[in-house]
């Protein structure tokens, strides 16, 4: 028998898992549903005497409470918020829990507050400044539920039971940080992934062969993960659904993500697919750039990387062999090839990115070896985003706008993002601006909806753009898909920056 240990997220309550829980139950598992405090269980006078100590204790109450029998394991449930709860409990009980399922949740880190994963970044700085007070988060309205994660799949009735049982919660949970002495650190473990929201088991396969450093514990072969066609909370949405998985998940089943090979670099640190000069840089601040040997001044491409990216990350984005290698091929081609490093950490930092934008701009077109009155900017991935402020002011000396597998609306899974920074809101301004855009065949379906629905408004208002597409290229293939389809999409991008700077 398994005893699954249901914890819920923000503002929410026990009723939340009630089909769900039905389902487990009508198989002959044992359920718990945690009735948190403060949101679910009992509501003290004072919300500040409620933290996540408060609702670790809850948790660790259940778990003692499941008698300890022959074959029966605890498989604890987090939700969103209520991953961090399960995680110190897990902690504090190592010895009794057979597995932790995180459900559509952050990757909690020790001494890192709730805080951290409020998907609105405008209320995580707003919450910060309130570090030290007390009081209460108010919950949402029904129509500001999506602030917090997708309500895709949620059935209007469940949302109005959502709505109705929904409670204020105590800021000190989201305020005091999470401590783990790694005891858990080797539990199984099962994520359950909401598909709705963006996020997917490719994603986080990418993220691994990407190399980022929180993500590598998930390749072990303990670790199993699913996916649900559904927004944040799938059980009101698919609760049949996700009582299946997590009886499959209990039982070891799931997907296993792939470890990097230790022999081969990262994908996005493998060689660059074409041959260029091996021209050296000239480094600035934090722009470099990449000089042709020819004479008098020379229009210039400007090289804008994705993300968000790390600010750990090394080496740094500009150094990366996609970057310097189109920066280096512009410079044989007789152009001034640019890459910049820009403080995209998270999707918060648009502006900053923006910031850094303008001052590598402010620098090349300075540069008495530049042509200032003919520059690109080629965008990438992430960073295609920042291409609003160009399309819906674009100065006289920007001669193209291009953008290669690029984000064009922001990504739920990644949280809001200042409204300034959408492409096809801008793309009605942008009058005869030429802009390239590569599209990519195997392209994750969120971001290639992006990509449409910009396309979509670039028809609308006789925009013009030019597409070049690449069926059987990946996201950032010109490390990966090393094939003539993909060279040749490489060749043709700059054939077109470099006309549209030639007239």
């Amino acid at each position: 028998m398994t005893a699954f240990i249901l914890v819920p997220g923000m503002f929410t309550d026990t009723h939340v898992w009630r089909e769900t829980a039905a389902r487990l139950t009508a198989e002959g598992d044992e359920v718990h549903a945690v009735a948190l405090t403060g949101t679910g269980g009992p509501r003290p006078a004072a919300a500040d005497t409620i933290d996540l100590e408060t609702h670790i204790a809850d948790v660790l109450a259940v778990i003692d409470s499941v008698g300890a029998a022959p074959g029966r394991q605890i498989v604890l449930v987090g939700h969103d918020y209520g991953i961090h709860p399960v995680l110190g409990a897990a902690d504090r009980r190592a010895e009794r829990v057979g597995r932790i399922v995180y459900l559509d949740s952050g990757l909690p880190q020790d001494g890192v507050p709730a805080l951290a994963a409020v998907p609105d970044p405008a209320l995580r700085e707003e919450l910060a400044e309130r570090a030290g007070t007390h009081g209460e988060l108010p919950a949402p309205a029904r129509d500001g539920w999506q602030r917090w994660g997708s309500t895709e799949g949620v059935p209007d009735a469940a949302l109005d039971r959502l709505t109705a049982s929904a409670t204020p919660q105590p800021l000190r949970t989201l305020l005091q940080p999470l401590r783990l002495t790694g005891a858990a650190a080797s539990l199984p473990l099962t994520g359950v992934l909401c598909n709705a929201g963006g996020s997917s088991i490719e994603m986080v396969q990418r993220g691994v062969d990407f190399g980022e450093p929180t993500l590598q514990v998930f390749t072990g072969p303990q670790v199993t993960f699913f996916e649900l066609p559904t927004g944040h909370w799938p059980m009101l949405s698919l609760p049949a659904e996700l009582a299946e998985v997590l009886r499959r998940a209990a039982a070891g089943g799931g997907h296993r993500l792939v470890a990097p090979d230790a022999a081969q670099p990262p994908a996005h640190l493998r060689p660059f697919l074409l041959d260029v000069p091996d021209i050296p840089r000239e480094r600035t601040g934090h722009t470099d750039l990449y000089l042709p040997a020819a004479e008098g001044p020379r229009p210039a491409v400007v090289f804008v990387h994705g993300g968000p990216v790390s600010a750990e990350a090394r080496p740094t984005p500009r150094d990366w062999p996609a970057l310097t290698g189109y920066a280096r091929y512009a410079a044989g081609q007789g152009v001034v090839g640019v890459t910049l490093d820009h403080r995209l950490y998270d999707v918060a930092d648009y502006p900053l990115a923006a910031e850094d934008l303008d001052a590598t701009l402010e620098l090349v077109r300075a540069d008495p070896r530049v042509d200032g009155q003919r520059i690109a900017l080629w965008f990438f991935s992430g960073g295609g985003l920042l291409m609003a402020d160009w399309l819906r002011q674009p100065p006289s000396w920007l001669r193209c706008l291009a953008a290669s597998y690029p984000v064009l609306a922001p990504l739920p899974v990644l949280g809001p993002v200042d409204a300034r920074f959408r492409p096809a809101d801008a793309v009605p301004k942008a009058g005869a601006l030429p802009l390239v855009i590569t599209r990519v065949g195997r392209e994750r379906p969120e971001i290639a909806a992006t990509v449409e629905e910009f396309l979509t408004a670039s028809r609308d208002c006789g925009a013009a753009v030019e597409v070049i597409d690449v069926p059987n290229a990946h996201h950032a293939f010109e490390t990966i898909d090393l094939t003539p389809e993909s060279r040749d999409a490489v060749h043709r991008g700059m054939r077109a920056v470099l006309d549209h700077l030639a007239v």
